[in-house]
């Protein structure tokens, strides 16, 4: 019989899937519910069910909470506000160096980096002169670094609401917000402690013991070891950005990873050291057993240190599996690991519905898994005998020497490193674009290392300070060791020996945990086979749909992306090729939109190719995301202007034009795309300024290109940054004959685009604001805002609602926004069935 506790707690983690794809994940369910039935009973079954409604509808909750918080936010910080605020530090300290000195929901301002990041509740004062309404949630940089949780402080600061980058087909980030409840990000412009944690508040004393060993570590290791010292002991993951790719690329990042083997192995110390002391100590070995005293004290001691390393999902799902070791070890049981297993799950899923969207308590449980029900398969066919083992009967003898007992010693490491990763790798699939291929071989060398010598020497360190010579020994052999991991790790990634796979889609993911469930039930080996045969037929079934979906046919689809305060549009043409107009950017920030957005949403579509790349004129909020977007996807040619290499656009553009001419990229500029509609993919493009050429009397933004593109009898405009200069020009040369159904803005909806001359010559039905809710220059206008409205035209901002899909057959218009279904277009004024009618509300449909 399969463990029904163990059932319970899949389905009470399955409640964040069945929010974020009810389909998929229902489907995914009831086959698993199933193949189950007979090695699961009825009662346990129903009450999985039970448990994994309850779950899912407590998630999506929490996440329609969020977006309330969200939109609240968006009200009064629109446009970012100065506030003046008095506020309650709630989450650790974390000090961020120049590399991550901000995250992707900080800010957006080039100011001096900030010393360290805290997470507040603001409440009370004012926000931009208005009066802040409630409690607030946000995470500010440039916070002292002597702060603990529960300290209370007066701050003055910039904020803006963090962007989510909502885009259909990249994960919601409302997740992260109805998680932390973090609605808002910025930078202190001054802060005034007025009081401090209580003397009593665990939580001040765990950050100032965490203050404490940072600062050791900082004085004490080798300066190229402290980041990866603090990450190891602090969980603080502010690596330099090689650094960090090449643990990704290497597939080692969990050997910096505050993950179960830290924890068990910083417990087990406690515990052998404290049992060390209690079995000495007369009257309390004469009278109790020191193993459950001190199993009593390692429950706490466990979640102490779980807290003390970050309080990631992985350290405390670590926690809640030592805590219930510990309790059957208290109650003079036998720990069944399953067992613990599953209550771990089961309890972080009561607590928080969405834990599953924890990255590191989804690795550290896949990982879990991988270990429990892989390793010994696994080891019974790597290794020769392994089935024998414990007959007591090894050849060779007491020595272990024969080649039977060396292949076990050095291939069952190799089972161990194989089960962890097979478990991981759906994971790491959705979270990264490559699988290390010689991660294998990586882990097998850097995983003694990290877990025999750079572990257990910085966590002695942490301890050491008392006796100082001990403690600088322990940071000379913690450094070597965290160095020669760092070693592996570059060489490794420097191979370039990685697997480019896709994203997986949720119903991959579905299929995969059915076949997996149907597995488990089966009795016999054969019929576990042909399960995990039909699964992989089912994942290679629906590749085919989720590519056949992100290249679709008979349609024109224009995607109108979130990338902040900037441009991109990726167009899907009838014949199954793909276009892109511009990939955002942002000035000052480490937020680069083509490896967070571009990049991502090309890999979940299935894109590795892009027939025409446009940039519609080279300022860095339109070019910025190129350069990593363009990185290993095919690109038949780019679309340029020539302005930026004739006036200068700076060292990014300079190299982005490089690197295309070094790979083939053929460079077109306006002379020979003017006046020449091209069929591209089955749709008509047309440039239509500037031409013929450059006016080399007008800016960047008066010279975008301007680019029509029609199917059938629908059409789109995309005017890039053009101001009323330009468009008179355009209404001047071309009038009525601009008439398209979308009018993609110009310049973000600034005052000075979007002119009625032109509102009236191109006479949409759609109307989208290329926009960002950190924005400080007041796009779009709110006079850009009343002509559209006046004009009849249904109005879609990328800062309210995210994204804009519009699809088209030649004829009938639909378009949505992420996480809607689709929505007829308003009727054309121009001509043509009417298809009902979506009213401007500054958002969605």
């Amino acid at each position: 019989m399969i463990d029904p506790v163990l059932l319970f707690g899949l389905a009470l983690a399955a409640g964040a899937p069945l929010a974020l794809s009810p389909l998929a994940t229902a489907l995914g369910a009831a086959l698993a519910a199933a193949a189950l039935r007979r090695r699961a009973g009825r009662a346990a079954l129903a009450a999985a069910g039970v448990a994994l409604v309850v779950s899912g509808l407590r998630a999506r909750a929490l996440l329609d909470g969020a977006g309330a918080a969200y939109d609240g936010a968006l009200a009064l910080l629109h446009p970012p506000a100065r506030c003046e605020v008095a506020c309650a530090v709630i989450g650790s300290p974390v000090v961020v160096g120049a590399a991550q000195q901000r995250s992707a929901a900080a800010r957006e301002v080039d100011d001096e980096p900030p010393a360290s990041r805290i997470d507040v509740e603001l409440s009370g004062g004012t926000c931009g002169g208005r009066a802040l309404p409630g409690p607030l949630r946000a995470r500010l940089y440039g916070a002292p670094v002597d702060l603990a949780r529960g300290d209370r402080l007066e701050v003055t600061v910039d904020l803006a609401p963090i962007h989510l980058f909502r885009n259909e087909g990249l994960r919601d980030g409302s997740a992260a917000i109805a998680r932390s409840g973090i609605v808002a990000s910025g930078t202190i412009v001054e802060a005034r402690r007025t009081s401090e944690g209580r003397a009593i508040d665990v939580r001040a004393a765990v950050d100032r013991a965490r203050a404490f060993v940072r600062g050791r570590i900082e004085a004490t290791f080798h300066p190229d070891a402290v980041a990866l010292g603090r990450a190891l002991v602090l969980g603080e993951t502010d690596l330099a950005p090689e650094d960090q790719e090449a643990f990704r690329e290497s597939g080692l990042a969990h050997l910096l990873a505050v993950s179960g083997t830290h924890l068990v192995l910083a417990v087990a110390g406690f515990a052998a050291a404290l049992r060390a002391i209690l079995v000495r100590v007369g009257p309390i070995a004469a009278r109790w057993d020191a193993g459950r005293i001190t199993a009593a004290l390692c429950v706490p001691a466990a979640w102490l240190y779980a807290d003390f390393a970050g309080g990631g999902g992985s350290a405390m799902r670590a926690a809640a599996m030592l805590s219930c070791a510990m309790g059957a070890r208290l109650l003079g049981l036998r720990p069944v690991g399953v067992r613990c297993f599953a209550l771990s799950l089961a309890g972080a899923a009561a607590v928080d519905p969405l834990v599953a969207w924890d990255l590191s308590f989804g690795l550290s449980a896949a990982a879990t898994a991988g270990l429990l029900w892989l390793q010994r398969p696994l080891a019974a066919l790597l290794v020769p005998g392994e089935k024998d083992r414990g007959d007591g009967g090894a050849e060779g003898g007491p020595g272990g020497s024969s080649p039977r007992e060396l292949a076990r010693k050095v291939l069952a490491p190799l089972a161990t490193t194989l089960a962890a990763m097979f478990g991981c790798t759906p994971l790491l699939l959705m979270n990264g674009e490559t699988f290390p291929l010689l991660g294998v071989a990586a882990n097998v060398v850097a995983a003694p290392i990290g877990e025999l010598a750079a572990l257990p020497f910085c966590l002695a360190h942490a301890v050491l300070s008392w006796a100082p010579p001990v403690e600088r020994g322990c940071a000379l052999v913690g450094s070597g060791a965290l160095l020669a991991v760092r070693a592996v790790a570059r060489a490794s990634a420097d191979t370039g020996v990685v697997l480019r796979l896709p994203e997986p889609s949720p119903a991959q993911l579905a299929a995969l945990a059915a076949a997996i469930a149907i597995a488990w039930a089966a009795e016999r080996r054969g019929r576990r086979l042909a399960a995990l045969a039909a699964g992989a037929a089912a994942w290679l079934l629906l590749e085919g749909v989720a590519t056949r979906a992100g290249a679709p046919r008979g349609v024109l689809r224009v995607n109108v992306l979130d990338v902040g305060q900037g441009d991109a549009i990726l167009i899907d043409l009838p014949e199954g090729g793909a276009m892109l107009v511009d990939a955002g950017g942002f000035v000052g920030s480490p937020v680069d939109t083509g490896a967070r957005v571009l990049r991502p949403l090309l890999r979940s579509r299935r894109r590795a190719r892009l027939d025409a790349v446009v940039l519609s004129h080279p300022h860095p909020d339109h070019f910025g995301g190129l350069p990593a977007t363009v990185e290993g996807v095919e690109v038949g040619e780019l679309w340029d202007t020539g302005q930026g290499e004739a006036e200068g656009a700076g060292p990014v553009y300079r190299k982005l034009l490089s690197d295309l001419r070094g790979r083939g990229v053929p460079i077109v500029r306006p002379a020979s795309l003017c006046g020449r509609p091209r069929v591209l993919s089955g749709a008509t493009i047309e440039v239509l300024a500037p031409c013929p050429e450059l006016h080399p009397d007008r800016g960047a933004n008066d010279n975008s290109f301007v680019v029509r593109i029609t199917y059938g009898a629908r059409s789109a405009l995309l005017v890039g940054d053009a101001e009323h200069e330009a468009e008179d020009a355009l209404v001047a040369r071309y009038g009525a004959a601009l008439r398209a159904d979308l009018l993609k803005v110009g310049h973000h909806g600034s005052r000075t685009s979007t002119g009625a001359a032109l509102l009236a010559a191109v006479d949409p039905s759609i109307a989208a604001v290329s926009c960002g809710v950190r924005n400080r220059f007041g796009h779009p206008s709110p006079e850009v805002l009343s002509r559209l409205s006046a004009h009849g035209v249904a109005i879609a901002r990328t800062d309210r609602g995210g994204a804009l899909t519009w699809e088209t057959d030649g004829e009938r218009v639909l378009w949505s926004r992420p996480g809607e279904p689709p929505h007829p277009a308003p009727a054309p004024r121009g001509g043509g069935a009417a298809a009902g009618h979506a009213p401007e509300n500054g958002g969605g449909p």
